[in-house]
């Protein structure tokens, strides 16, 4: 089979990526490696509509920006991450009203203002992760205020409580947590990923942690999520798989570990200067140069879903080139370049240096075979 380069119109301004998931008029998408915020919509585009009955199959789903478009496109949508956390803000954004009603707390707005109420905690997250943690240990970690990180164990301790009592759903504490790992991004003291934290405060830090209620889907299909392999995930012949695994060497597992720690609600045992909880169980082939070709080859020589796309970057430690060979054998194979955002630039240094990356969607089509 042959392969060609198709290219698109240009990539949406930032202005217009911020305004894809409001909460309040401001984006609930937090910040992370490889988002796909300002190429979202081209890639649904590129999908298509749905099918009778088929699913859209997210199995990197990240802070699931994809599988949101997806479900208001009108696709069933089915999400999977090997992170808990990414599971959590991919249910969060994918839900619509009637999935959250919140008859036990008089609905969404009066639960998040029930929360936003609640007296700081000295919990987990306020003992490891903000400046109180040199009372505990030979590190002072300045991830987050007292205040704040306070906040977090109160508002995460209050959650599980409703689970477990039964006040909520499966579905609604999946969406408070999800606005909860929302509003920790917005006030959290690092530089883009929790990999490392600032040594000084910056002005959003300093702020108050403030859970706000999201834009819910007015509509939306059937919702299934998955935790695990994305080789795993089930598929049909009718589904469209979608995948966007790592593209470099950084393990999200261990850059997103406290997300993580407050999706699960647990205390693990950490350490080191960031205060790191045990990943290496996580650890992804896709970040090892040289085991993601074969791993993605893998992956998609498996797949069941008979439409496949794959979105991939310039800054990928697999080259484009050696992706086409190795997928062209497989099907009908299109390569549609999304454009030029900008790198990911963690401190001043990588923001003076940086260039743009270049992203696209790998589209393999076996219809026809």
């Amino acid at each position: 089979m042959t392969s060609r380069l198709l290219t698109p119109p240009p990539l949406p301004t930032a202005a217009q990526a911020v305004a894809a998931a409001p909460i309040n008029g401001k984006s609930s998408t937090v910040r992370y490696l490889g988002a796909k915020t300002r190429v979202v919509q081209l890639i649904l585009d590129l999908v298509g509509p749905p099918a009778p009955g088929a699913f859209f199959v997210d199995a990197f789903t990240g802070t699931g920006t994809v599988a949101r478009e997806a479900a208001q496109r009108g696709w069933h949508v089915r999400v999977n991450d090997t992170l808990h956390c990414a599971t959590v803000m991919a249910t969060a954004g994918c839900l619509a009203e009637a999935d959250v009603p919140f008859q036990g707390l008089g609905g969404y707005i009066k639960a998040l203002e029930v929360l936003n109420g609640l007296e700081e905690a000295q919990g987990f997250i306020w003992r490891e992760y903000s400046p109180a943690s040199a009372a505990f240990g030979p590190v002072e970690r300045m991830y987050f205020t007292e205040a704040n990180a306070g906040k977090i164990d109160a508002v995460r301790q209050q959650v599980h409580t409703w689970r477990a009592e039964g006040t909520i759903t499966a579905w609604e504490e999946a969406l408070l947590l999800g606005d909860l790992i929302a509003a920790t991004s917005r006030v959290a003291n690092i530089a883009g990923t929790y990999g490392c934290f600032l040594r000084r405060w910056n002005s959003n830090s300093l702020q108050p942690l403030q859970l706000q209620p999201r834009m819910l889907l007015g509509k939306a299909g059937r919702l299934e999520v998955h935790h695990g392999d994305a080789a795993l995930v089930p598929q049909s012949e009718r589904d469209v798989a979608y995948f966007d695994p790592p593209y470099t060497k950084r393990q999200y597992a261990a850059y997103y570990h406290i997300l993580e720690t407050i999706a699960h609600g647990d205390e693990p045992e950490v350490g080191g200067v960031t205060g790191l909880r045990p990943w290496q169980n996580k650890a992804s082939a896709y970040c090892y140069k040289t085991q993601a070709l074969g791993a993605l080859t893998r992956l998609i020589e498996q797949a069941q879903a008979q439409r496949v796309f794959l979105s991939y970057s310039s800054e990928g430690h697999v080259a484009l080139d050696a992706l086409r060979q190795a997928l062209s054998s497989l099907g009908e194979l299109r390569v549609h370049e999304l454009g030029e955002i900008g790198r990911y630039r963690p401190n001043q240094q990588a923001s003076d240096n940086a260039d743009g990356v270049h992203e696209y969607l790998l589209e393999l089509d076996r219809r026809g075979r």
